[in-house]
């Protein structure tokens, strides 16, 4: 019942922020030990910012209150199925599990189609809608070499 309540707060979030006028429609919360440490909402056009989406927000959000940059012992709440970029910064931020109301297909027949994102990542670079060209330089390694090599490096 718990996770039933977790997700009414992700879509009112969701609904809250269509009927405010602030971004899309879209709502997202990380969870920890039974309380919300972080929420989130699309804020694209409110902010101007293409990657301010509510699983995006939710998760900058509950790492600033957190102090950290992985959430391994959260869950994150979500009105709609992660997009391509959500979905990075979701595997990059570790949560332990996420839960999502409706589905892509959903956000597809409103206009928000992600689908060719996900065709994109299949194509060879130079074939993708933008191309993706490969510039080297002389010292282009050394900042992963600098890496390698550090002593005191914080992993991730």
């Amino acid at each position: 019942m718990e996770q039933q309540s977790w997700m009414t707060k992700a879509v009112q979030i969701a609904l809250e922020n269509v009927l405010r006028r602030h971004g899309g429609p879209f709502g997202a919360i990380v969870v920890r030990n039974g309380q919300i440490v972080g929420t989130g909402r699309n804020e694209v056009t409110a902010t101007n910012d293409p990657t301010a989406h509510a699983e995006v927000q939710a998760i900058r959000d509950a790492c600033r209150n957190l102090n950290t940059f992985q959430l391994t012992d959260c869950e994150l709440y979500t009105s709609c199925e992660p997009c391509p970029m959500c979905l990075g910064a979701i595997y990059w931020a570790r949560p332990k599990a996420v839960y999502f109301a409706s589905t892509k297909q959903d956000a597809a027949k409103i206009g928000f189609d992600d689908q060719f994102i996900y065709e994109q990542i299949g194509f060879p670079l130079p074939d993708r809608t933008i191309p993706f060209i490969q510039i080297r330089t002389a010292s282009d390694q050394s900042p992963f070499e600098t890496w390698a090599l550090s002593q005191n490096k914080v992993e991730y």
